[in-house]
């Protein structure tokens, strides 16, 4: 039995502070408690919540149930839009990227995968990233601020306004974008609320997945949430000094504690982890290194996906051969490794995390 260290507080800082900030950071007991906060029914936060994510509207003044002066009210207290589209991409397989500016200037990317098995939504839920991993050009500029839980909802609602054209639903979250989401934690946690909600957007649980790169008490933190949600760790070593240098978060959480970390995750849960594992050539490719790897993760219940690293100019890691990389994933199976490779998508666009929002956005890179 494995017992969680003493709780350490949530932060909930560097949020944006607008005067009127997002309708869709609330949720719909949040609307509720709202519409009877100014001496109106509790079933007009229902609707409120209705309009947003059943009809969508762009405007408060669409929601033409609501009394005059709450629609008012709305308008002069929230803001329904607090997104604008700035690069729109489509690549040859789907792929659709987004670059959205915010209302303080700031970009961030959010992505849209198309699989067989429906249309999946990559958020950000941060502008820029502190956590300063060697190989991603998420990092470059460092982190400007945290999103609020509504602006990382509205890239959803943005996304399935571009999917109605085509009579089509968002059916999947990764919380895999631009940010470190436990890092941005209270925030996070109300967005999947919020999505989750089957008068809303009703995504299931079981369709959303957030990605750490392991920051071990929030871990410990979600394992105590009491929700399905898959979730996927950021591992891509197996041993302290290769973790290091490709993610300096390592230093603070070395391999032993986030080990311990995910061994109470399980404990809690009885949930399956994920490990997100990139491939860097002659870095942490070759057989040994999988080796290392399977007897890391072999008191878990895990599955491994194995991902061949995109080239980011920024950064010098070169690509691993096919050769290797298969080399890898069959010495993952003999040791009884449950691994896949990752199928890549987007790759005739700004594919890697945070490209396009650099290419676009050199200000906030200091480039």
């Amino acid at each position: 039995m494995i017992q969680r260290p003493p709780k350490k507080p949530i932060k909930n800082n560097r949020q944006p502070d607008f005067d009127r900030p997002s309708i869709y950071s609330l949720s719909l007991s949040d609307l509720e408690d709202l519409a009877i906060g100014w001496g109106e029914e509790k079933y007009r936060g229902g609707q409120i919540f209705e309009w947003l994510y059943t009809h969508r509207a762009d405007h408060f003044d669409d929601m033409l149930n609501l009394p005059k002066a709450m629609r008012e009210a709305l308008a002069e207290n929230y803001s329904i839009d607090p997104l604008e589209t700035v690069v729109r991409q489509e690549s040859e397989d789907g792929t659709m990227k987004f670059l959205f500016r915010l209302r303080d200037g700031y970009t961030i990317e959010t992505v849209l995968m198309r699989h067989d098995y429906g249309n999946s939504v990559c958020v950000t839920t941060q502008v820029g990233c502190q956590i300063g991993c060697s190989f991603c050009a998420s990092t470059l500029g460092g982190l400007k601020r945290n999103l609020e839980a509504g602006e990382i909802v509205s890239q959803v609602v943005q996304i399935q306004k571009a999917l109605d054209e085509t009579n089509e639903r968002v059916s999947s979250i990764v919380i895999m974008g631009i940010g470190e989401p436990f890092e941005n934690y209270v925030q996070m946690m109300q967005f999947i609320r919020i999505i989750n909600h089957d008068a809303g957007l009703n995504i299931g649980a079981r369709h959303i997945t957030v990605s750490t790169s392991g920051i071990v008490p929030r871990i410990y933190d979600f394992a105590d949430e009491d929700i399905q949600i898959n979730f996927a760790v950021s591992l891509h070593a197996a041993d302290n000094e290769t973790r290091t240098r490709l993610m300096p978060i390592n230093k603070a959480y070395d391999i032993d504690k986030l080990m311990d970390s995910l061994k109470y995750y399980q404990q809690q849960t009885n949930r399956r982890v994920t490990f997100e594992y990139g491939l860097f050539g002659g870095v942490n490719d070759q057989p040994e290194h999988a080796k290392a790897l399977s007897e890391l993760i072999s008191d878990l219940k895990c599955h491994v996906n194995l991902i061949p690293v995109n080239h980011v100019p920024e950064r010098n890691y070169v690509r691993t051969s096919k050769d290797d990389i298969f080399d890898f994933l069959e010495t993952l199976n003999e040791c009884g490794v449950n691994a896949t490779l990752r199928r890549e998508q987007g790759t005739d666009i700004d594919a890697a995390c945070g490209q396009l929002r650099a290419k676009e956005s050199k200000q906030e890179t200091g480039e």
